[in-house]
Order: C-alpha cells, then structure tokens, then sequence
C-alpha cells in the first residue's frame, strides 16, 4: 500500500495556479479565460478524489476491518476521520459540501455552476493542504 501524499500535493499545486491563473485573466479573453477555469475544476474533482482514496488508506490504520473501510461511501469516510480526530466537524461538513458540489460539476457543465464553484476553491485548497498535511504525518507515523 503505497502511503505518499506527493500526487495530491501535486494535484493542490496545479489547482493553487489554475485559481491564480484565473483571477489574473479577463473574463472578455473567454479562450483563455474558459482554460484556466476548467483546469482549476478538473483539478478540484481530480484533488476530491484523490483525497479519498488516500482517506481511505489512512482510515485502514485506524481499523481492525480494512474491509469494513473499503465499504464505507465517499462521504462516510469524512464521517470516519472526523470520529478518528483527522477531521474536526466543520472541516467534515466542509468536506462534505465539496463532494455534493463534485457530484453536481460532473453532470451539470454550465458556465454559471462553474463560476459558483470557482467561488469556493480558494477555501477548498485551504482545506486540501491541511487535510495533506495531517495524512502525511500519519503515513509517516506509520512508516516508523
């Protein structure tokens, strides 16, 4: 089981520079603009994912049933770290937001939806680093 956070660091980064890209482009320069946004929503959904499947890996070390957590939906996971202290209750509720907003942008791709959700990356990418950083202290935990 492969215990890094390297790919959704990665993942963050690319998100952090689609938003900087985005806030630094003219609405009017719509080719460049409609670029930049649809690569910071690509990688929010790329990032949400990614931070399950890790999730995942980390709430296995928690658990005397790693099957019990490979049965857990999406957003039990979130449930499960916050009862494991990974999470506080705001953070989970946040969390679980991102992932309804995820479900609604891979079905719904209008430009007005779009820019509701650009609204909220600048918090998700905030909760995406710490959320990083606490399962990287507990793969590294774990590696000793």
């Amino acid at each position: 089981m492969s215990l890094s956070v390297e790919h959704l660091q990665h993942t963050a980064d690319t998100l952090e520079q689609a938003i900087l890209r985005l806030t630094e482009t003219d609405p009017k320069e719509t080719v460049l603009y409609d670029l930049f946004r649809n690569v910071a929503i690509k990688s929010f959904e790329l990032s949400l994912e990614t931070t399950g499947k890790l999730l995942r890996k980390v709430l296995k070390l928690y658990s005397g049933s790693p099957r019990e957590i490979d049965r857990l939906v999406f957003n039990d996971l979130f449930r499960y770290a916050n009862k494991h202290g990974l999470l506080d209750e705001a953070a989970t509720e946040r969390w679980l937001t991102y992932r309804a907003n995820r479900n609604i942008t891979a079905h719904d791709y209008g430009v007005v939806f779009a820019e509701e959700t650009l609204t909220m990356l600048p918090h998700y990418l905030v909760d995406l680093r710490t959320l990083a950083g606490v399962m990287k202290e507990v793969f590294d935990a774990s590696a000793d």
